[in-house]
């Protein structure tokens, strides 16, 4: 891929400049803490045996900033940990106690775009000058203190958390809300040890190579933030799961309810982020901040009384198979009714709506979570297209990392009609690197290949279900079709165009971009793609690399294709295949990876 950049005068002054340096030195700074691929295989291995030193090791870095644990206990943290769902649960609950007045604080990951993402107040990311500032503070402490313990300094993750901690003290939030990374018992979240209240999402297998191969063990994991008299809850789960999370919670000593169906609140609650799953989130998160609004009334005055519906202790008349109490809805307010409507979170069951092309995004990477994607995808995209008077033409555009299960997560998107499928790494651009996406984790040979078998995985996966063009891929047709079932002859599919004219495609392409770049060509055949031109652009000033929005007299680029050693297509013709101007809408769906749907929001919004 050959990538052209025009000249321009940059317009702006000196201190947004400074500040800029300022903010892109500390991301690159803070980007020497990521561990290498070849260290972090290494502790994968060892996990049993290393894994129980890291929140003990946790609170000696906090203790080098100057944090204790009396400190952290002013923060009022709402801990948060699952398999999916456990990021919406945080933003509904960020949102909710928002909207009821409170300064919030909200720790998630991983970030769409900008590190400085992950630390929210009050609903928004941290600005970028308080980001620069708290992370040298941070830095500076640990830098000058490591001589004085053997050279150790936190990991990539580890040194966000105590930074987030730093931040919400120093911003002096009324609640921290922290999303667990990986797992729970021994995540570095897990330093906090008195939060107010504790909840569980969705479980599911991910991360198997650290937290095991089994629902049992996972459930053993992310039960783990439990405490010694906090109050906790958990979604319904599988009796398995459930089991296990009631069994470590009476070995903790904490109180646990199972959240109630959201129907028992009442029949009109709308939520902001869309999604069949959400109604447990949003249920989750409706016990988490009726529980952490009386707790801190207590605390503050010693009356049992709150604001968020009428006072009641979290009992039931009912039992959950496990024999787990079962917590009572309680009377929703207009701000409760607000939170949850108003309530946003990027990433997730997201749509982006441009002239000819509808984007819908979504960060799915588990079976679980990937079947909910493709049932929120065929439910919107079959709305547009009853809309489009020309008919749709439907793309995914995919990936998976790590040790997830290429097969399973993508025969759920075997029956969404695309007629085209695009395979890539985690790159946004080949030659630019935003440091706020780089990821030293694995390396460009690793995330080449994993493309390469995600591509051959599909292929394959189509070859057995019998629909086997030049292409090797199925005609695009209304229903959903059988195992084993073949599509006979050139009949009228969906769009009203034949499979003769209208084959489906694979492709695996180096970058995002590529994948953004061939969509846009198909929309607008030898248009300029406006996406890569006018959003999201990268370019030296001065000797240094910049990320500006374009307009402004900012650097604009244009993207073109070339070859690439024959690995991964780089330059495919766009006149033979896809809709011309004019023809359907079409509709993308970029699943799969959090990091995909967040390279993809780069290339497609302007970010400053």
């Amino acid at each position: 891929m050959v990538r052209t950049v025009a000249s321009a005068v940059v317009k702006g002054d000196n201190s947004k400049y400074e500040l800029y340096k300022k903010l892109r030195e500390a991301v690159k700074t803070l980007n020497t803490l990521q561990t290498n691929a070849q260290t972090l295989e290494k502790i994968r291995q060892e996990r049993d045996k290393r894994a129980h030193l890291n929140v003990p090791r946790m609170w000696k870095y906090a203790e080098r900033i100057g944090i204790q644990e009396k400190d952290v206990d002013k923060l009022n943290v709402i801990h948060v940990s699952g398999t999916k769902g456990k990021g919406s649960t945080c933003a509904f609950c960020e949102s909710l106690l928002r909207h009821h007045g409170y300064k919030t604080g909200f720790f998630s990951s991983p970030h769409l775009i900008e590190v400085r993402e992950r630390f929210s107040l009050n609903g928004a990311p941290l600005e970028k000058d308080k980001f620069a500032a708290y992370f040298w503070e941070v830095y500076n402490k640990l830098d000058k203190t490591k001589g004085e313990h053997d050279g150790l300094m936190p990991n990539y993750f580890g040194f966000l958390t105590v930074m987030a901690l730093h931040v919400f003290l120093k911003e002096q939030v009324d609640v921290a809300i922290l999303e667990v990374g990986i797992g729970g018992q021994y995540d570095c979240t897990n330093m906090v040890r008195n939060p107010v209240v504790c909840g569980v999402s969705s479980l599911g297998l991910d991360h198997t190579s650290i937290l095991g191969t089994s629902i049992d063990k996972i459930a053993w994991h992310k039960a783990g933030i439990f405490k010694p008299g906090v109050p906790s809850f958990t979604v319904p789960q599988c009796e398995s799961a459930m089991s296990v999370i009631k069994e470590r919670a009476a070995e903790i000593g904490a109180p646990l309810s199972v959240c109630p169906d959201i129907r028992t609140y009442g029949e009109d609650i709308k939520l902001g982020i869309k999604g069949s799953i959400q109604v447990l989130n949003a249920s989750l998160s409706l016990q988490l901040c009726n529980t952490w609004i009386q707790k801190i009334k207590e605390k503050s005055s010693s009356e049992e009384v709150s604001d968020c519906g009428d006072s009641q202790e979290q009992t039931s008349t009912s039992k959950s198979n496990c024999d787990i109490k079962i917590a009572e809805a309680f009377q929703l307010t207009p701000q409760h009714l607000a939170g949850l409507a108003q309530c946003q979170w990027l990433g997730r069951n997201q749509t982006i709506r441009e002239p000819g092309i509808t984007y819908y995004l979504d960060g799915a990477h588990t079976v679980e979570s990937i079947q909910q994607c493709v049932d929120w995808f065929s439910t919107e995209a079959n709305l547009e297209k009853a809309r489009s008077k020309h008919g749709v033409y439907r793309v995914l555009i995919f990936n998976t990392t790590g040790d997830r299960e290429t097969t399973s997560l993508l025969s759920p998107l075997l029956y969404c009609n695309f007629d085209a499928v695009l395979f890539c790494p985690n790159v946004t651009h080949e030659n630019a690197v935003s440091a706020d996406q780089t990821n030293n984790t694995v390396t460009k040979e690793s995330q080449l290949k994993r493309c390469i078998l995600n591509k051959e995985t599909w292929d394959k996966q189509i070859h057995e279900l019998g629909h086997i063009s030049k292409n090797n891929n199925i005609c695009n047709g209304d229903s959903h079709i059988p195992n084993g079932a073949v599509n006979a002859g050139n009949e009228t599919v969906e769009n009203g165009l034949h499979c003769d004219t209208r084959e489906v495609e694979s492709h695996a392409l180096p970058t995002i971009s590529h994948c953004v770049h061939w969509v846009c060509q198909r929309s607008a055949v030898n248009k300029e793609n406006r996406h890569l031109s006018e959003k999201c652009v990268e370019a030296k000033l001065n000797g240094q690399t910049v990320e500006q929005g374009c307009g402004e007299g900012y650097i604009c680029e244009k993207d073109s294709s070339s070859g690439n050693n024959g690995y991964i297509d780089g330059n495919l013709d766009i006149n033979n295949v896809g809709a011309s101007k004019g023809d359907p809408q079409v509709q993308v769906l970029v699943t799969g990876s959090m990091h995909l749907v967040g390279g993809a929001l780069k290339v497609l919004w302007n970010k400053e």
